[in-house]
């Protein structure tokens, strides 16, 4: 046994160099050594803890990313009109990083990566970056510096050639992986500050609102607007000065850090190198020949009938703004520089607004109530001398629609103030053409759709003094929205689906030549129910996707009838039927029928084309559409904030003394007992809703039960 305690003591002696050092100091009562001394002395030495590294990014990671993004949110809805002067403790958030290195992943690799599955070293790498931000040594568009990869990307730098890093220096990258992260971090930190501040006038480029918001709003709020100004600042997206995206972050947000930040992204240059056309047409041509393989992490490119989805894009939304090295905060920038222009126009409109007293729709001072038949949501009279004068104004990205109710030389006067605060405030040169004034009558185009008046005849029934009840034929108009079959067929045009403009000829579609027929129909229908819900709330909407379904589905016969020599689209419509949904492909020999083989699963199952008869397109949608409209999220943020004020439970404490709380079964027991005891029906409403505590309702109750059976027994006793 001692030998064995001797053996292990002399093995761990050997093996620790700070113990040995201690263990071999000369003793002169012990010179040999002994394992007893050392067990001796680690059982008399004090045991030192590890104390928590503050660096290490795990122990960073307090709450979830989420929760600290919401509690954002909160308090800027809590306070919208506060200028925001410390930003940097919610830079300093390991949280934040965290969470934006999954969102920049998710689009990078194409799958969400969770937060258990970032590696530790990922992590200190994302450390590494946000510490480098934080000290102001980070750099926008470094080519070659990273403190964070992709983890896709397994180009090792240091050997790269010289040729190779000059190649990387000179022409166009896209955007760095430790840019993109960067980006998110100010984008989760700036859009709640802004959007709880934003007019409720734009639509573009905000969460919760879209081309669908603004149809809806157009079509609640615009009626009986005679004259339309259609402005294009488009150009606005295309760049703005640095000082002017600056001053205009600086109204609300005095963080130097952040400031500096979005500053050098809008300052560095963005390295750019041009392609010579030859080039082009060698690499188009090349690709054409050759299959392009993707990788195992490469994400698969948009389908096909995505790709012409986006062909049908309108002209309102094609420009996307990208500054600098701003990326994914260019759209945020340029909605904080565009909100000038909002709250002018929302004080022109109240300058604007001069009520009637006639009009059955806008009467009040302010004119935010509206009043009418709600049968008639859209309906707006139009007779009479004395009409509500009103202006109305819509912003989608940078193109404006301003619709107003008056003579045309209000209209003219309005343009003429817009063109002189574009030209002060943005350095923008308009003039008279670039905003047209055009009437109600000739159509105004808006994201493709047209908007044009239908005047309507209603009969109006009202009650006259005397109570007499009176009918009479009534004048109004009401606003359409209808989809553009001219702008339709352009699109077609231009996806190569149909030539000829008069009588539009289907083209046949060969991208989808090598595809089977059941993933071209499959594809197809995808298209198809997309554009009917593109079309959701244009009136002619069975109109307009019935023309996309004849035009696709002659597209796709005449690639059939070239892809299995059938000659004609009268043969392919006999073979695979109306909608397409029989296979066309020659059956050699004598084999079972297609839905024998369909039961067995030897063949792919083919959907037929959607929407090939008018009568089965859905109807357009005409869901009635609040006037103050909010997106959920806001919705939510607003009932948050009210019921966390401490105002609002005090409120809510204070009715509950006074009124007292009934629940709907005591108010129900009530009115029955009370029935049961008079024989009458009376109504304990007004006495719920009174000012008088519950002992002062439950004595007026009694009493007046008392009251009613005083009454019975004096007349019984007069009977007598």
């Amino acid at each position: 046994m001692y030998r064995r305690l001797t053996i292990f003591t002399h093995h761990i002696l050997t093996n620790s160099n700070t113990i040995s050092i201690v263990c071999h100091q000369p003793n002169p009562l012990n010179p040999r050594p002994n394992g007893f001394s050392f067990f001796r002395l680690l059982s008399f030495s004090p045991v030192q803890r590890r104390t928590s590294d503050p660096d290490d990014p795990l122990n960073l990671m307090k709450e979830d990313g989420v929760s600290v993004c919401s509690q954002m949110w909160i308090e800027n809805f809590r306070e919208p009109d506060r200028i925001v002067t410390n930003l940097t403790s919610y830079l300093r958030r390991f949280e934040l990083w965290v969470l934006a290195y999954q969102k920049v992943c998710a689009d990078e690799m194409g799958a969400y990566m969770p937060r258990s599955a970032v590696q530790k070293s990922a992590l200190e790498d994302l450390l590494g970056l946000r510490n480098a931000v934080l000290d102001n040594r980070f750099k926008w568009g470094a080519r070659l510096q990273f403190f964070i990869k992709s983890p896709k990307d397994k180009t090792e730098y240091e050997s790269l050639s010289k040729r190779k890093i000059k190649a990387i220096l000179t022409t166009t990258q896209p955007a760095p992986f430790q840019d993109k992260i960067v980006q998110e971090v100010l984008l989760m930190i700036l859009e709640p500050i802004y959007e709880a501040r934003f007019s409720q006038k734009s639509f573009a480029f905000r969460p919760g609102r879209n081309a669908h918001t603004v149809l809806r709003v157009i079509r609640r709020n615009f009626a009986g607007y005679l004259w339309y100004i259609k402005g294009d600042l488009s150009t606005v997206l295309d760049g703005m000065k640095v000082g002017l995206v600056i001053s205009a972050l600086m109204r609300d947000v005095r963080d130097k850090k952040v400031i500096d930040l979005v500053k050098l992204a809008l300052v560095t240059p963005v390295i750019t190198s041009q392609v010579d056309e030859g080039e082009k047409k060698k690499k188009k041509k090349r690709k054409n020949q050759k299959k392009k393989v993707l990788a195992e992490d490469e994400p698969k490119p948009d389908p096909y009938w995505l790709e012409a989805f986006f062909g049908f894009a309108p002209e309102e939304a094609e420009k996307h703004p990208s500054w600098g090295h701003c990326g994914i905060l260019s759209p945020l920038l340029a909605n904080i520089c565009l909100d000038e222009l909002d709250r002018w126009m929302e004080g022109k409109i109240k300058e604007f607004y001069r009520p009637s007293k006639t009009d059955v729709i806008w009467n009040t001072p302010e004119g935010e109530a509206e009043q009418g038949n709600t049968s008639w949501p859209e309906f707006v009279p139009t007779s009479g001398p004395d009409k509500t004068r009103k202006m109305d104004y819509v912003r989608y990205g940078g193109h404006i629609l301003i619709g107003v109710r008056g003579p045309r030389a209000d209209a003219a006067t309005l343009r003429k103030q817009l063109i002189e605060f574009v030209d002060q405030r943005y350095m923008l040169k308009l003039d008279n053409e670039s905003l047209p004034i055009e009437h109600i009558t000739k159509g105004i185009m808006f994201l493709d759709h047209v908007l044009c008046r239908r005047v309507v005849y209603p009969t109006l029934r009202y009650t006259a003094t005397g109570g007499r009840i009176i009918s009479e034929k009534g004048v109004g108009t009401l606003l359409s929205v209808t989809a553009s079959l001219k702008q339709c067929i352009k699109q077609f045009r231009k996806l190569n689906f149909l030539k000829g403009d008069r009588d539009p000829d289907p083209q046949p579609c060969f991208r989808m030549f090598h595809a089977t027929q059941a993933h071209t129909n499959a594809q197809m229908n995808k298209f198809l129910a997309t554009m009917a819900e593109w079309y959701r709330y244009a009136d002619n909407r069975k109109k307009i996707v019935s023309f996309c379904s004849y035009i696709i589905r002659g597209s796709l016969a005449k690639l059939y009838a070239a892809k299995y020599k059938l000659r004609s689209r009268a043969k392919v419509y006999t073979i695979g039927s109306r909608n397409l949904s029989r296979p066309l492909k020659e059956k050699k020999g004598q084999s079972p029928d297609y839905q024998n083989l369909l039961r067995m699963g030897l063949v792919e199952s083919i959907d037929g084309l959607l929407y090939t008869r008018m009568s089965l397109v859905p109807e357009a949608d005409y869901s009635p559409f609040p006037s103050n409209w909010r997106p959920g999220h806001e919705k939510a943020l607003l009932e948050y904030t009210k019921l966390d004020d401490p105002k609002t439970v005090e409120e809510q404490r204070s009715c509950i003394r006074e009124q007292g709380l009934v629940s709907p079964q005591d108010y129900i027991s009530m009115l029955v007992w009370n029935y049961k005891r008079n024989a009458i029906a009376m109504d304990q409403l007004s006495l719920v809703k009174s000012s008088i505590s519950n002992v002062d309702k439950d004595q007026k109750l009694l009493l007046a039960l008392n009251h009613d059976s005083s009454d019975n027994k004096t007349k019984e006793v007069e009977r007598k």
